[in-house]
């Protein structure tokens, strides 16, 4: 199987549902390249090079240049979306969604509920998230939670170029509104993706490694410093289940709610802020329903509740990483063990 990056992934995905239906137009800043400019077609293909190579094959009414103007295209998007295209917007940062969140969550979610099941809006939005590129506060949040917190929003986040490339596929072919959240950080990451198109389904998630210790719930870039963790921590007799959520919304209940009762010991880790973010939602959630399993107090492991630092060695800081993942395991490890002496 081939190694792609992260960036390959979604661009062949991209690609491949484009060629398969005529519907799918794509529309973002700089996707395309500045129209009658001087200099090379094609020359962006978004901030980080992501659909560079679209626009010669599927030509400018299908690959849009639009301008500075989230509320406008977002709102063109969604309009388009209920009138008969399944177009994928591109939001270049989601920390500009305050610019255009009314389009989002008061227009595009709640189209098929006001219009009595009726209504139809297939609408991706790809929007790029998360720390560890130094591109400062404005440009570095991780608001999935709001996203997720809104009913008739479907919210994803692979956690690498495989995932990326089949979620992406499933959420441009699902008839629902899908925000689709692209880790920057990321982009250059590879793992084995297969050359044809494949779906993954929504509200299933990942079981990547399995033990019976301890149970880590997380999502997107997370998941690969939990399996970090997990296969540290396996060298040394300790067994960590890693479930990689892949959607907040729909979520997989079950499996969260099994492996959680499996091991009695859960630690959850979120990159986004700790108030009202997700890993308290499903802490919230275990802690409820699991309740007489709980072996230890669930742990959560988050960013700190600040805006994200510019500093280098303070974004290095903030960002939930490896060391804090496994200091919170072992810490969850010696609670049950101290309990269960009492």
């Amino acid at each position: 199987m081939p190694k792609k990056t992260y960036r390959q992934a979604i661009n062949e995905a991209l690609r491949q549902e484009m060629e398969r239906d005529p519907r799918v137009v794509l529309m973002g800043e700089d996707v395309a390249g500045g129209y009658g400019a001087p200099g090379e077609d094609d020359a962006w293909g978004g901030p980080l090079g992501v659909t560079k190579g679209l626009m010669p094959i599927f030509g400018r009414d299908r690959v849009l240049d639009t301008p500075i103007t989230e509320g406008a295209f977002i709102g063109a998007a969604a309009g388009a979306a209920a009138t008969g295209l399944r177009p994928v917007a591109e939001l270049m940062f989601v920390d500009f969604m305050g610019v255009c969140f009314d389009q989002i969550f008061n227009q595009a979610a709640k189209f098929r509920y006001m219009f009595g099941g009726k209504a139809v809006t297939p609408l991706v939005i790809r929007t790029m998230y998360g720390a560890g590129f130094r591109a400062a506060s404005q440009h570095s949040q991780c608001l999935y939670p709001l996203f997720t917190h809104i009913p008739g929003l479907k919210v994803v986040l692979p956690s690498n170029a495989y995932e990326a490339k089949g979620l992406l596929i499933q959420a441009i072919r699902d008839d629902d509104p899908v925000v689709f959240f692209e880790h920057k950080a990321m982009y250059d990451e590879e793992a084995d993706v297969p050359d044809e198109a494949y779906a993954i389904p929504f509200g299933e998630a990942n079981v990547t490694r399995e033990g019976d210790d301890v149970t880590v719930i997380t999502m997107g870039r997370m998941v690969n410093y939990a399996n970090q963790v997990a296969d540290k921590l396996d060298k040394e007799g300790i067994g960590v289940t890693v479930v990689d959520l892949r959607t907040t919304s729909p979520l997989d209940r079950e499996t969260v709610l099994e492996t959680a009762s499996e091991t009695g010991r859960v630690v959850v880790v979120d990159e986004a802020h700790p108030r009202c973010g997700m890993a308290a939602d499903i802490a919230a959630l275990v802690g409820q329903e699991c309740f007489g399993s709980l072996k230890a107090p669930v742990r959560m492991v988050t960013a700190p509740h600040s805006p994200v630092p510019f500093s280098p060695a303070l974004e290095d800081i903030y960002v939930p990483g490896p060391d804090r993942i496994e200091a919170a395991v072992r810490a969850t490890l010696d609670n049950a063990v101290a309990r269960a002496a009492e």
